[in-house]
This record gives C-alpha cells, structure tokens and sequence, in this order.
C-alpha cells in the first residue's frame, strides 16, 4: 500500500503512526530519487531532510503555522506533503514545478527564495508581525549549517535574541553547504556532532533511573537540573544561547519519533527563541550521493544504479575554460589567487586548488566578505580572481562598489552564470549584472561569446590596472566564428563578424551567435544586417561607435539581460549625447522575474531565438521605413 498517495496535506500526516511515517519516508525518498534522475535537481539535500520535513508537519499546523527553509534547496519533501504531488513530475520544467519555495504554487510557500542565510531573518520579520497584529502561531526556520558561514544569520539571530518574541530556528547540520564547509564554524559543529551520543542516550538514562524503587525520580529530577551545566560542558551551545537563544541538541534528524517529541516541547518555549540542532546525513538513503555529496547536490538527469548523466554532451563548460586558463597563468604568477564562495566546482575552480592550495581560498557562503577579502589581498599586491555565479554577486554589490571600485584595487571577478540560466528559475538567472555593474566608476566590464574568447578575456583580464568583472553563461559555447576571424581578446576593442548595409546588429555574450544567425536568416531575405560583437561593454569601442554614428547606422540593439540601465540603454544614451540616430530597436529580457526551463524555451519566451531576432529586425526596418 502507498503511504504517499494518501497524502493530500499536511492533516494526513499526523493521522499516520511513527512506524507508517517511517514507511512514508522511504516513499518520499524514493520519489525523489526516481524524479530527480529523470528531471534533474537538488538531490542530496532533499534526501537529507526527510524525517525531519515530516516531523515538521505532524507536529505544526502548515499553512497556518509558517515553515520556511532556507534557499530551499531541502524543500521537495515540503512539496510532496502539501498537495504538490500530482505535479512533482514536471520538477524544474517549463510551466512545470519550480525547484524552490514558490508562492504561486501553494499556500505553504511564503516566500519564493533560492539565496542563502535569509530564512531566519524572514522568520523573524513574520514573528515579530504576528505579535504586534495579536495573533497566535508558531514560525520555524529551518537553516542548514553551510548558511551559518553566511554573515545574515548572526544579523538576525543577535536581533531576534534582544527580544523575548516566539521564534525556532532548526539548524539541520549536515556537514555539507555546496562545497565542503569551512572554517572555524565548521570546526565548532564538529565538536558538537561529538557529543551527541549524550543526547542520544538522556532520554534512555533517565527512563532506567525512574525505574529504581524510592531513588529513581529524584535522581532522574536531579539530572534534569544539571542539564544546563552538561550542555554547556560536553556540548559548549553557549555560541547561540550567548545570541539570546535557548539551545537545544544536537538530535537524530532521521529519527523521526524523536524529532515529533523535541518539537512538541520546543512549542512549550514561550519566552525566548529556540535553537534546535539536528543532525543528518546528505544524500541519506541513495548511497552514491552520501557518498559524494558535493556531486550530487545540484545534478542533470542521471542513471540511478550509476549516477551518470543520462546526455553526456563532453563539451567544455564556460566556467571550465575560465578555470584552466586561470590555472595557466598562475603558474606564471605567483601573485594570482583564487576566491570562491562554497562553490568551488560549480565555478571551475577545482583545478586550481587542486595545483595551488595555497593560493585557494573557499570562504563559505559569504560573497560580502570574499569581495572585501579579495579587495585587501590586491591592495597587498595580490591578483586575485573571484569566482562567482551572477545571481549571488548581487549580495556583494555595496563591496564592489565600496571596497573594490572606489579604491580603484585590481580585482577580478569571474561572474559565471550570466543572463538565463534555465532549470532553476527566477532566484538564480543573471539577468540583472549587467544594469549592475555598467554604471560604478572604475569597472571593466567583459562579455565574451565564446569559451575560446573566454580564455583570451580571462588572460586579457591581467593587464586591467583596476577592477574587472567577466561575465558568461552556465554552458560552454563552442568557437563558431570562421578561424580566420578568430582573434586575441583586446579589452576596449569590438569586432565586426558580418557585413550588411541596411542596419547594425549589435550583440554580446550568446546573443553574438543568435545574431549571427537572425543576419544569416535577414539576408535570403535581401536585408543586409552588419553584425558586431561587443564584447567590452566597458569600456566601450570608441572607434567602432564614431563610425557607426558617422555613417548613420541603423542601430539594433541585442542583449540577454535586464533592459533598463543595460547595455541598449547606455547606446541610447550615447546617441542622444552625441546627436545620433536612437536605435531602432533594443531587444533584451522583459522587466519582471522570468520563470524556469530550458534556456531555448526562456529565450523564446523573450523573443531572443535568431527567428524572432530576424522578424523582429525586419518590423524594425519596415516601421522606420
């Protein structure tokens, strides 16, 4: 009998026994399995929290009561217990389910979310909501250890601890964020992991205790009392009883009689914030994945009794090229670092610390601190180069500005996943760096189209007296250009890669092939459209722009990012400087959070394929004819 198709909410789930919950566990877990292999996914963190999302809903009264997790990387379970079922299938696929928190999917999703370190903060606000509004429910943060390297949490945390509000924070402590934890917390959760077994055992004591005739409970009562002086011996939870929480822990997060009883009495705490540690295993349940965490935490479709990809493509990711080229030019300068935040082979640094541990340095989740580390390692004469997915960038923005930029210091940045990213959604396209970063003095700013370009901007980057960003999507492109137009990156410099009379195309980043191709399709048509990559945003090539306004062009603009403040802006703004013709037409993404899939559905739903480019071009022509 299926435990989990009797499930339609969270009310069916306390009608199930301990042992029945047990059997639903291994249901869910093998759902996940089943449909992350097909679907792709957060795999080893959502094997994780099972038991511990289970115990969640038997004891609290969702949507009423609010769960919120953290990044929401744990949250397939949550899913599959709120009525979420039936659509757990179209996991990550285009007008499917969302990977994360999502609030237009169900009323037990209060924030969408898929960044690091805020859920304690948002719990809080929602708490502190509640009191003033004299309403009555509980609010549970659940936070993985790898998001206490974030600095938010401790913000949150010694707020929350001023006060005497109802708040639980789960710290469901796994070992594990994206890449290895690190640092000193990491060390202090080691020892706590230590010392677990007397909690395991405390309830076992103090049941025999009770059973002695006459002496029994008054030792029992006695233990009891010594309580806070044990914890703060053998378990040392004074780092967060000294932010004002109550500590309890740490427990079996995969016991999940355990876990209902500890959160039945964590509902009795009233008069201060409750921290609760559990601990579990990532990948809990499908071996290769409690054996490789790392590599299972986000994957693409894969065999299950192999764990291989199931379309093995061998191409060379962007951030794979970037990666060999930095390991390339460190081994001719020693002043070159490193810098990743818990994402070292998500951003192709592997390699790196691999021939140069000295010179690697994975900071945990914490880009604020890794921009402003980065930009005291360059004031020392260093070169470092951080490596970072464009949508956590945006969490450092103030650094750049503040700490790199203003003190004009020589960093790189190494923004991976720029523009659409596809299967993880709106939380994590990197849509917004370009109306970011275009306006702060002092950057560079670089969009190669290519891997091989890639390379050449990565090694060109080393001669910017300043700060640099370099941006490129998530897959590897492959060279397309004819070789004989392949040439060196030159920061400042665009390159022409098509001729054509009647309009200018111009590009950067993948949009340089879709244009490329839009003009391929424009002339069977008898339209000649000129195609320029330009791939130095900034600095712009003044040369290259001075004879487009001479000649008055027909300017189009083409972009894979956010409109306002982009790149297209910025050519108008020039034209309306310089008494130009405005371009005919700036294509880019629409001003509002674009949802998930593949990234040729998202670029067709933009109007970005290199059909709607061509069709788009030739109204533009027809119009300002």
């Amino acid at each position: 009998m299926s435990r989990l198709s009797g499930i339609r909410g969270p009310a069916d789930v306390k009608k199930l026994t301990t042992e029945e919950c047990g059997e639903l566990a291994k249901e869910i877990r093998q759902t996940i399995i089943d449909t992350v292999s097909r679907q792709g996914g957060h795999l080893a963190s959502n094997l994780g929290d099972v038991e511990l999302t289970i115990a969640l809903h038997r004891v609290f009264d969702s949507p009423k009561d609010k769960l919120i997790f953290d990044v929401g990387h744990q949250i397939y379970t949550h899913k599959l217990l709120t009525g979420r079922q039936e659509l757990f299938s179209t996991l990550r696929s285009y007008q499917g389910m969302s990977g994360f928190p999502c609030r237009a999917e169900s009323e037990h999703d209060h924030f969408d979310t898929g960044h690091s370190s805020t859920a304690i903060s948002m719990a809080l606000g929602l708490a502190r909501a509640r009191d003033l509004q004299g309403e009555d429910y509980y609010v549970v943060a659940v936070v993985g250890d790898g998001a206490l390297t974030g600095g938010m949490c401790y913000e949150a945390m010694n707020d929350a601890g001023s006060g005497q509000g109802r708040l639980i924070v789960i710290l469901n402590d796994n070992e594990m964020s994206i890449s290895k934890n690190v640092g000193a917390l990491s060390n202090y959760f080691k020892h706590l992991r230590a010392s677990a077994s007397w909690y395991g055992n405390k309830k076992r004591i103090r049941r025999d205790l009770e059973r002695i005739p006459l002496i029994g409970k008054p030792a029992a009562r006695l233990i009891e009392k010594m309580k806070d002086m044990v914890k703060s011996v053998v378990t040392d939870g004074a780092m967060f009883e000294a932010l004002g929480f109550r500590y309890l822990g740490p427990f079996d997060g995969h016991n999940i009689e355990e876990l209902t009883h500890v959160l039945e009495e964590a509902k009795k705490v009233t008069d201060m914030p409750l921290l609760i540690h559990v601990i579990t295993k990532k990948g809990h349940g499908y071996d290769l994945a409690e054996r490789q965490p790392e590599k299972f935490h986000g994957v693409a479709p894969f065999r299950v009794e192999n764990g291989l990809k199931r379309n093995q493509s061998g191409k060379e990711s962007a951030a794979q090229a970037a990666g060999k080229e930095l390991v390339a030019m460190a081994a001719e300068d020693p002043r070159i670092v490193a810098v990743t935040a818990a994402m070292t082979g998500g951003t192709g640094l592997t390699d790196f610390a691999s021939f140069y541990p000295d010179r690697f340095f994975d900071v945990g989740i914490a880009e604020q601190h890794a921009v402003s580390m980065a930009a005291g390692m360059a004031r020392a004469g260093m070169k470092p180069y951080f490596a970072v997915y464009a949508t956590f960038l945006q969490r450092a923005y103030d650094q750049i500005v503040h700490d790199v930029c203003l003190q004009n210091l020589p960093v790189c940045i190494l923004s991976d996943h720029a523009g659409l990213v596809g299967d993880d959604g709106k939380t994590h396209h990197g849509v917004l760096g370009v109306p970011m970063l275009l306006s702060i003095p002092n950057l560079t700013l670089l969009v190669p189209r290519d891997v091989q370009q890639i390379r050449s901007a990565v090694r060109a980057s080393a001669s910017v007296d300043g700060p640099c960003v370099l941006q490129y999507p998530k897959d590897g492109i492959e060279p397309y250009v004819p070789q004989e137009q392949q040439t060196e990156f030159v920061v400042g410099r665009w390159q022409q890669l098509a001729e054509g009379g009647d309009c200018s195309l111009l590009a950067y980043g993948r949009m340089t092939k879709h244009a490329l191709e839009a003009a391929a399709i424009l002339r069977e048509k008898g339209i000649g459209a000129e195609v320029i990559d330009c791939s130095s945003l900034r600095p712009m090539d003044e040369a290259c722009l001075e004879r487009l306004f001479a000649e008055g062009r027909k300017l189009i603009v083409i972009e894979e990012g956010e409109m306002i403040g982009g790149f297209g802006a910025e050519i108008a703004r020039l034209c309306a400087q310089r008494r130009a013709a405005q371009p005919l037409c700036i294509m880019g993404t629409p001003n509002r959070f674009i949802t998930h899939g593949s990234v040729s559905q998202l670029l067709e739903e933009c109007g970005l394929m290199p059909e709607q480019i061509a069709a788009r071009v030739e109204t533009a022509l027809a119009g300002n004819v």
